[in-house]
């Protein structure tokens, strides 16, 4: 077991190689998980925003850790895809003119724009039904307690994602909400997801409590290091860099770490957010590769 991050030698893994590797494994998962039925319309819908492409770090982050505590990604890639599935049901929501009122997403038109409100609220709603029973339908090999203990985790996730959502909306015109407020809401409405993406991918590989209470602490690291980075992104990089709209943040005079910190401090905070994270899994040697990396790129994306 090594002590610290720095001594897990990150020079030689190629990151690219190993997200393009698992983005195309997860593209085709996703691809097979929802083939089109009849009504067509919320179909379409669904397999619109959900083959939109986008980094899928949160199947990633679930098949990386599996394989990291003994799991296959057979075994894994049911919950990768629910993951997914519910993050999108999250974007096409959060899109809503009701929420964010966001015109394109991943350099699309969102959905609501194409198929219209109702259509698009259907859409997210049958995105999330369904990630529940793809879990427990199409997960092989994996005891039974723990396909539950990774539906329950979900479950959570989402309850976390609307507590955030609810508070962010609530805080809306008020830039000056303390930093409790602003780190309860991207605790629950970004790095909720992150958190289970990790956590259900060691409970498919049957991870034990020592070795979860570490990758949740790197996930809670990572969740908010990203959310940091997001906030910086929103004033720094133009619309056709994001895929989305730029500024919209300060559109809705929400409050954001570039605010309270300003943007030097928010990097460096996010800077030692990532040292954290990999600190937390360095103890796993070269198994801990992917997510040491993947903790790196956070800080280093430019959308």
């Amino acid at each position: 077991m090594v002590a610290t991050s720095e001594k897990v030698n990150l020079t030689g893994f190629d990151l690219k190689a190993y997200l393009t590797q698992k983005q195309q494994l997860v593209e085709v998962a996703l691809n097979n998980a929802l083939p089109m039925q009849y009504p067509e319309t919320v179909f379409e819908s669904m397999r619109y925003s959900l083959l939109a492409g986008g980094k899928r770090l949160r199947p990633i982050l679930c098949l990386a850790t599996a394989e990291l505590v003994g799991a296959t990604l057979d075994q894994a890639m049911p919950t990768a895809c629910a993951l997914e599935m519910i993050h999108t049901m999250s974007l096409i929501h959060d899109d809503l003119p009701s929420m964010d009122n966001d015109d394109f997403r991943r350099g699309n038109p969102t959905n609501h724009k194409v198929y219209g409100d109702a259509v698009a609220i259907l859409a997210g709603d049958g995105l999330l039904a369904y990630s529940f029973e793809y879990v427990a339908r199409e997960t092989r090999n994996v005891p039974i307690d723990r396909i539950l203990e990774v539906i329950s985790r979900l479950g959570r996730a989402m309850g976390d994602l609307v507590s955030g959502q609810v508070v962010d909306i609530e805080s809306e015109g008020n830039p000056n909400i303390p930093i409790e407020t602003l780190t309860f809401i991207h605790n629950h409405k970004t790095s909720a997801l992150l958190e289970a993406a990790v956590l259900t991918g060691a409970i498919v590989g049957g991870a034990n409590e020592v070795d979860r209470s570490k990758l949740l602490r790197y996930a809670k690291n990572i969740g908010l290091a990203f959310q940091i980075v997001d906030d910086i992104l929103d004033i720094t990089a133009t619309s056709e860099e994001l895929g989305k709209s730029a500024g919209k943040d300060l559109t809705a005079e929400k409050a954001t770490y570039p605010k309270l910190w300003g943007l030097d401090e928010s990097r460096r905070q996010a800077q030692a957010l990532v040292h954290q994270a990999k600190a937390e899994v360095s103890g796993f040697g070269e198994k801990a590769l992917p997510l040491m990396a993947i903790a790196d790129y956070i800080t280093a994306r430019k959308n």
